[in-house]
C-alpha cells in the first residue's frame, strides 16, 4: 500500500476518482479488495456479486438455476447469480505488451442451466457479450485479449444427490485509451449482470451506484 500521496502518478489518481463515478446497477454489490502486487507497479482492484434477493418478485434472471423454476422460500438467504474482479493496473513508464500505460484485467463466474452450458458456442458468446458491453458504453479501448472456460462440476459419495452444475469463466484483459475508466467498470459491470442472466434495463433507466470503490490506492 501507498503511504502517501505524494507517491502515487496524478494519471494514477484521476483514473481511481473515475472508477467512483461510475453508475452500477443495483443489483451488482461492488467492494474494493486487495490488488496483486506483481502485475504492475500501481495497481487497484474490485470485487463483484451479483445478488438478488431469495423472496424477490417480479423479472428473474433469463438464464441460470435461478431461472429453471428454483423458488426459495420466503424470508431465505440472497442468491449469488455471478461473481466477478475488476482490476486496474498502471505503469507510468508504459508496457509494449499493454500498449499504454494502463491495462484492465477481469474475471467473471457465473452457473449455467446445463442446455446452455453445453452449447458448443459459449465461449464465443460469451466474448461477444464484452466487446458489445464495452461498445455500448462508449469505453474506447485496444489489445483486448480473453479466455473462456466452461467448467463442470460431478458430486459423488455422499454428495452425489447434487445435480451437475456448469460454470462458465471469463479471464479478459483490455488497454483503456486513456485514464477514465468510468465508462469501462460501467461495462464491465453491466456484463456481470449479463453473465448472471439478469435482463437489460429498459431503455431510459438510469443505474444507480450501490456501494462505491474504496478511497486509497493500492501500490504494489
Amino acid at each position: 500500500m501507498v503511504n502517501s500521496l505524494d507517491q502515487v502518478p496524478a494519471d494514477f489518481l484521476f483514473a481511481l476518482g473515475t472508477l467512483r463515478h461510475a453508475r452500477c446497477r443495483s443489483e451488482l454489490r461492488l467492494a474494493e479488495i486487495p490488488a496483486p502486487s506483481r502485475l504492475a507497479p500501481f495497481a487497484v482492484a474490485l470485487g463483484a456479486e451479483v445478488i438478488v434477493p431469495g423472496d424477490a418478485s417480479g423479472p428473474g434472471p433469463v438464464h441460470g438455476p435461478a431461472a429453471a423454476g428454483f423458488e426459495p422460500a420466503a424470508g431465505s438467504e440472497d442468491i449469488e447469480l455471478a461473481t466477478g474482479r475488476f482490476i486496474l493496473l498502471h505503469d507510468p513508464e508504459g508496457s509494449a505488451v499493454w500498449d499504454g500505460q494502463f491495462r484492465v484485467v477481469t474475471y467473471i463466474r457465473a452457473q449455467l442451466e446445463p442446455e446452455m452450458g453445453n452449447d458448443q458456442m459459449l465461449g464465443s458468446v460469451a466474448w461477444t457479450w464484452l466487446v458489445e458491453a464495452l461498445e455500448n458504453h462508449q469505453a474506447p479501448y485496444r489489445s483486448a485479449g480473453g479466455t473462456a472456460t466452461r467448467v463442470l462440476s460431478e458430486s459423488f459419495g455422499t454428495l452425489s444427490d447434487r445435480p451437475d452444475s456448469i460454470d462458465v469463466e471469463l479471464r479478459a484483459s483490455w488497454t483503456p485509451a486513456g485514464p477514465d475508466i468510468t465508462t469501462h467498470l460501467e461495462a464491465w459491470s453491466e456484463m456481470v449482470c449479463t453473465f448472471a442472466g439478469l435482463p437489460p434495463l429498459p431503455e431510459g433507466v438510469t443505474p444507480l451506484p450501490r456501494r462505491r470503490p474504496g478511497q486509497a490506492p493500492a501500490r504494489a
